[in-house]
């Protein structure tokens, strides 16, 4: 027994010496007490010069084909820290339909009782807006559609930003208001800037002028959106490359964040061409008595068939702004080579817009303009983020629809269509590209795991095989374990860690490392690591 004792001390001891790949405290799950960011200013973010800058070369640091740059913001078992930058929600921990529909809060739209004061507005633009105070005193910014498609940008937003605080992201809290025009007066000594660009007082016919760019519903109200004035001070958007210098705690460049670069599969599934610096914003916000920076992603009005103004062109999606390579070929062929984008036909239904799912091909979608932490992508980001847009069933995905409130009741069964299709898509191209394994963990001394090609239906061939070692934390170094063939952890083998290398039928490109850590007779998974086959350069 003595001697039982010393050797299991001896043992606890040597897995506590020289931990190098993983620390007691592995997995994280949330980023660390934040250190105090009050000293961050408010910055601005010119449109034309992101546009420019993000157009021409590549910003911030960037891989080769040969090695590309691991996301340097996730925990060791590849999944971002929950804080400032993003929290873990539906594909972990299944929210109701109810919790989907409702989005960040869902509880706090502005009040029907009393009249709403209009704070600030603008005149200028296609669409007005506007910043109200309700009777309770919130503040809401508020946007319209254009009349040219009545409920299609205010449509967009509601779903899109329902889907993306389920996805993890912090999203302003959204809501549809419907409202007749006595609802509104104007604000005390409010002024705005007219159309000649004077600033002067506002008067009651500037907002009946502004009304007028606004489509009413059959009943005669106007439809709007409004969001909740965000938590904080604002301080300007963020960049998708670089850190933010005055930020203490903004110490990984965003474009090796995995939540921004697994964006890139979000925006295509979402249509999201505007998915660039200055649709984001960061604000100051006190936590755990601490000032620390929150980043945000906004203005979901140009997403799916939306451009905001107006409905989204052929051309969205298909190409960057400023993009000149497919000149040559089209000078080449006298302009016979049509472009893929040239061939897209879209749902004539003004509520919906520019949105196609028949020609839709992941990979080929194109935000805007580049986006660098898009560039930087490798399989392993993009499954990340493919395997949360497949845990959206459809069932989940016609009830966020619903939130649109569309009048017509072939943009409700349209849009539910075009989602769900493109969803699978993403499922079907993404989880091609790696071993699709998840959700590992140890049940009845068992390695359990879910493929999640086979949980959605998507074909696969061959078996799964494993191979066990014990694995030297100091040294990364591993002993295989012969004899061991299934999925039984071989916790009596002595080890303080173990690792299982998994792979499908011949095909040992696509693998999934797991690691475990040993005590007590018994293990958890404290690791996963990925390989894949060379990929094309990223464009």
């Amino acid at each position: 027994m003595t001697k039982l004792l010393t050797s299991a001390l001896l043992l606890a001891a040597a897995c506590q010496a020289g931990a190098q790949k993983f620390y007691p405290d592995d997995p994280l799950v949330k980023e660390p007490r934040p250190r105090d960011a009050s000293g961050v200013k408010s910055r601005k973010l010119s449109d034309y010069y992101d546009l420019v800058e993000n157009s021409y070369g590549k910003r911030g640091e960037h891989g080769t084909p040969q090695k590309g740059i691991p996301a340097r913001d996730v925990s060791t078992l590849g999944e971002p820290l929950d804080g400032a930058w993003y929290t873990h929600r539906h594909y972990w921990n299944a929210m109701t339909i109810e919790q989907l529909q409702l989005g960040v809060g869902g509880k706090n739209p502005p009040s029907e009782s009393g009249q709403w004061a209009i704070v600030s507005a603008k005149s200028e633009g296609v669409t007005p807006g506007f910043e109200m105070k309700d009777s309770k005193g919130d503040r809401y910014y508020v946007k319209f559609d254009p009349t040219s498609n009545p409920e299609m940008a205010t449509g967009a937003e509601m779903i899109v930003s329902r889907i993306f605080h389920a996805l993890g992201y912090h999203v302003p809290d959204y809501y549809l208001i419907h409202f007749t025009r006595d609802k509104l007066v104007l604000g005390k000594d409010l002024r705005f800037r007219d159309p000649q660009g004077r600033e002067r007082a506002m008067m009651n016919r500037d907002l009946d002028k502004l009304l007028r760019k606004v489509p009413r519903t059959a009943d005669g109200r106007y439809r709007g959106i409004v969001s909740i004035q965000i938590p904080g001070k604002t301080v300007g958007p963020y960049k998708y490359f670089g850190t933010r210098g005055d930020d203490p705690n903004d110490v990984i460049p965003h474009e090796h964040r995995r939540e921004l670069r697994g964006l890139y599969v979000f925006a295509q599934w979402l249509a999201h061409n505007d998915s660039r610096g200055i649709n984001s914003l960061d604000t100051l916000v006190e936590e755990e008595g601490i000032t620390a920076v929150r980043h945000y992603l906004m203005d979901f009005g140009a997403t799916l068939g939306s451009a905001s103004t107006m409905e989204k062109t052929a051309r969205a999606g298909g190409e960057y702004y400023l993009d000149l390579s497919p000149a040559p070929k089209a000078i080449a062929t006298l302009g016979l080579a049509v472009p893929r984008w040239q061939r897209v036909h879209y749902p004539k239904i003004r509520s919906v817009g520019g949105f196609d799912y028949v020609a839709f091909q992941p990979d080929a979608w194109k935000p805007d303009y580049p986006n660098q932490a898009f560039r930087n992508r490798l399989p392993d980001d993009e499954f990340w983020a493919a395997k949360q847009v497949m845990a959206l069933s459809d069932e989940q995905i016609r009830a966020i629809v619903k939130v649109a409130e569309y009048s017509d009741p072939r943009a409700d069964d349209y849009m539910t269509r075009a989602l769900i299709a493109r969803r699978d898509k993403i499922g079907r191209h993404y989880f091609a590209k790696v071993l699709p394994l998840d959700r590992f963990t140890v049940e009845n001394s068992q390695l359990t795991f879910h493929d999640l090609a086979q949980d959605h239906g998507i074909e696969t061939k061959g078996d799964l095989h494993v191979s066990w070692s014990r694995f030297d934390n100091a040294t990364s170094q591993k002993a295989t374990l012969e004899g061991v063939q299934d999925f039984r952890v071989p916790i009596d083998a002595g080890a303080c860690y173990l690792r299982a290398d998994l792979w499908r039928g011949e095909d040992h490109t696509k693998t999934v490392t797991v690691y475990l850590r040993c005590a007590n007779g018994s293990a958890e998974v404290v690791g996963v690591d990925r390989t894949w086959p060379p990929q094309p350069t990223i464009h």
